[in-house]
């Protein structure tokens, strides 16, 4: 089967080489996981959108929305590799921007501020660099930038923008690690340094 797995697309081998739960024949198993086809629809939506298509990309991503649990505005930018781990509950919205070998679990929001301060046609949604990993429940909200080799924590709240080679846990998303140097904590904050975090991907618990 490995010759199946080379022709694979690369989201399908993204999935095979993230996911430690795949087994037996894996390239056939990926099709039965939400996040494949919430992301092959969102191409199918984001090319339509981007065609000034009206109705239809929506009609696309809302479908998917029912079936996956995953739902993605079709006007969101996503970059290559991407990959949705158990997917349900996840939330792009229109203007997210995501980088390429970006990682995600379930129960993310790519979200903005609210109606109340949000204003149509402006940039209202995060922009997540390359090599991210986002940890389940994180929400991360408004038209911050997360920098590359960033780890967004479980459960974690961004509000600010994240440097580069960041470490961020917390309940308001503190950041631990930035450009690489260790941060003191606030301990005004709820703060959680679990003992892998220096070395462990942080995400499906």
């Amino acid at each position: 089967m490995r010759w199946l797995k080379r022709a694979a697309p690369e989201t399908i081998r993204v999935a095979i080489q993230k996911d430690p739960a795949l087994h037996g024949v894996a390239t056939l198993e990926t099709m039965l996981y939400p996040g494949i086809w919430a992301l092959a629809s969102h191409r199918v939506a984001h090319f339509l959108w981007r065609s000034g298509i009206p109705f239809l990309p929506r009609l696309l991503s809302q479908a998917l929305r029912l079936i996956t649990g995953i739902e993605i505005h079709p006007g969101a930018v996503i970059g290559r590799r991407f990959f949705i781990d158990h997917g349900d509950g996840v939330v792009i919205g229109e203007t997210a921007q995501i980088g390429d070998d970006v990682m995600m679990y379930h129960n993310v929001t790519l979200g903005g501020h609210g109606w109340w301060s949000d204003e149509k046609g402006a940039k209202r949604h995060p922009t997540i660099g390359n090599n991210v990993t986002i940890g389940v429940g994180a929400s991360i909200l408004g038209p911050v930038t997360v920098g590359d080799n960033t780890r967004i924590g479980p459960h974690a709240l961004v509000i600010e923008d994240i440097p580069a080679n960041s470490v961020v846990v917390g309940t308001k998303g503190q950041a631990l690690i930035v450009d690489g140097v260790r941060q003191e904590p606030d301990h005004d904050q709820q703060f959680l340094e679990p003992s892998w975090l220096e070395n462990h991907e942080m995400g499906g618990l």
